[in-house]
């Protein structure tokens, strides 16, 4: 399966990304199929190839959320934005977990014995 994803690049604190077609299996550094765009993060310069990812996602090929999102917010595809962040490990917020009864006595009686 194809995907459009972005490919890091440059020096340590001065990252650029290419936004490339590739193999959704190939590693991430790897050769990738076709270059469709750059993207300077310091600069804020943003260059994609309109006509290539819109031939592509024609074709099948699938863009990562992060491209999604960019191609969004170019205005390139049109669409809701997909949410990227990571979901923390605690329990989601509104739910409420119960203890048992008797799982919730259990320590208070322990501790009165003790």
């Amino acid at each position: 399966m194809l995907i459009i994803r972005l490919q890091k690049t440059g020096k340590k604190h001065t990252a650029t990304f290419r936004v490339v077609l590739t193999e959704k299996t190939a590693g991430p550094k790897r050769k990738y199929l076709e270059l469709l765009g750059n993207i300077d993060r310091k600069t804020k310069a943003l260059s994609l190839n309109k006509d290539r990812i819109l031939y592509w996602i024609g074709k099948g090929a699938q863009p990562s959320p992060t491209v999604h999102n960019l191609l969004v917010s170019g205005k390139i595809i049109s669409g809701a934005k997909i949410p990227v962040h990571k979901k923390s490990a605690s329990a989601p917020s509104g739910v409420a977990v119960e203890m048992p009864a008797t799982a919730a006595a259990v320590p208070a009686q322990e501790t009165a014995a003790a």
